[in-house]
């Protein structure tokens, strides 16, 4: 199989660069990404996003197993086609397909007799076969099922984990007909040291991946209702969970921000699906309803608290620590952080954000925001710890505080005697 299958991986981001450097082990993998700058930053051996170690990719470049391009015509020759791009909603919360019908326009230009193209990128149930192949047969000139075959493999990356790295997660596979399925299983087996489940359809794969995110996103909005419930009652919610906790089938998920591409964007393509079907969902939009409004509610918390500590609110200045959408990593696409932001400033506050992690420029270029690379030397009326940074904890929180100033924990990283609230 190593002498027949050659890779190619359309899309080098968070998803498509681990992937990448993973089948390099086994198979000759060529690289893609239309973004000239990114494929010379991994060509010199380092990966911004930090997913990929730079030793370890540094090491698969020089073997010659991975080679990262922005030619087209670097993967004509390949056989094995995985496209790995982003699938965001746009600001009405709709599916945005634009990414995969572009990269679906792309293999269609490269495609040959016998290949497969496999998707990773995260779409509600039908998009495959009923969007992205159609595009696929239109460049190419090929017929499905019969020139070429495709797969489904939802990817289950968690941006900043270390511990679950991809070899190390079970692999959803599929494809359109029963060989089909059975070669695309084959291939990702052979790299996937936790092993591969065949669905038996690409649809039935598709759901899986949209029900993973959203599955969590329901349950962390549950936590997110009792932290609002718990507060009026004056009732600790951390508390309130460890004590529920100790029950032996109790779930354990904690309040908090909801972002990043997938828990946050996936319950949205579900919904969409349904819609398509004729269903309103409930209890998936009531979710997002629930993780889109604690941004707000944050701030809405902080100033309650600064009030009540007789702190002027207009022109006040406060201390966001925490730009990204999660801790450890650079990643700050669809961060909530910004809701906080936003809603901080309709008060006539003067916020500064912290982030030793957060890609600057990016959020710059995307939130309009400016990232401090290191705490201004003044003293703030309140400091929000937004995203539970590993170099956050030995903050000495208290000297950075204004008299009468406060500290909200929003993700209950703090000691409980350095905070004034927290969700």
């Amino acid at each position: 199989m190593n002498t027949r299958i050659k890779i190619a991986v359309i899309g080098l981001g968070y998803v498509g660069l681990p992937l990448a450097r993973l089948f390099s082990t086994k198979y000759q993998t060529i690289g893609f990404d239309k973004d000239v700058k990114r494929v010379r930053e991994l060509e010199k051996g380092h990966d911004s996003t930090l997913e990929v170690d730079d030793k370890l990719l540094k090491e698969a470049i020089n073997k010659k197993g991975l080679i990262c391009t922005s030619d087209i015509n670097e993967i004509k020759d390949c056989n094995f086609y995985i496209v790995a791009v982003p699938t965001p909603v746009d600001k009405d919360k709709k599916p945005n397909l634009t990414p995969l019908y572009n990269a679906s326009e792309i293999v269609g230009k490269v495609i040959s007799k016998n290949d497969i193209v496999v998707y990773e990128s995260t779409v509600y149930p039908g998009v495959t076969e009923e969007e992205c192949i159609p595009v696929v047969e239109r460049v190419s000139g090929l017929k499905f099922n019969k020139d070429f075959f495709a797969g489904y493999s939802p990817e289950r990356i968690n941006p900043g984990d270390k511990l679950h790295t991809i070899e190390k997660i079970k692999k959803i596979t599929s494809g359109s007909t029963p060989k089909a399925a059975t070669l695309i299983d084959k291939v990702y087996s052979s790299v996937i040291l936790a092993g591969t489940h065949k669905a038996p359809t690409i649809k039935v794969a598709e759901a899986a991946k949209v029900i993973e995110n959203s599955q969590r996103d329901i349950n962390i909005a549950f936590v997110n209702e009792l932290s609002k419930i718990f507060e009026k009652m004056e009732i600790d919610t951390h508390d309130v969970l460890e004590a529920a906790g100790t029950k032996w089938n109790f779930l354990h998920f904690r309040p908090g921000l909801v972002g990043g591409h997938c828990i946050g964007v996936d319950p949205y393509y579900l919904a969409q699906s349904a819609q398509r079907k004729g269903y309103n969902p409930e209890i998936i939009l009531a979710g997002r309803r629930v993780n889109d409004s604690m941004g707000e509610y944050v701030a809405n918390r902080v100033i309650k608290l600064m009030l009540k500590n007789k702190i002027e609110i207009l022109k006040s200045k406060i201390l966001v620590l925490g730009f990204t959408f999660k801790e450890n990593c650079p990643d700050v696409r669809n961060t909530k952080v910004f809701d906080i932001i936003n809603s901080l400033k309709n008060y006539g506050v003067e916020p500064y954000i912290y982030d030793p992690w957060a890609d600057i420029k990016m959020s710059k270029q995307e939130y309009g925001v400016k990232i401090e690379n290191k705490i201004p030397s003044q003293k703030f009326d309140a400091v929000i710890l937004a995203v539970a940074h590993k170099e956050f904890k030995s903050l000495k929180i208290k000297t950075l505080l204004s008299k009468q100033g406060v500290v909200f924990d929003v993700k209950g990283f703090l000691d409980f005697d350095q905070i004034d609230g927290r969700l």
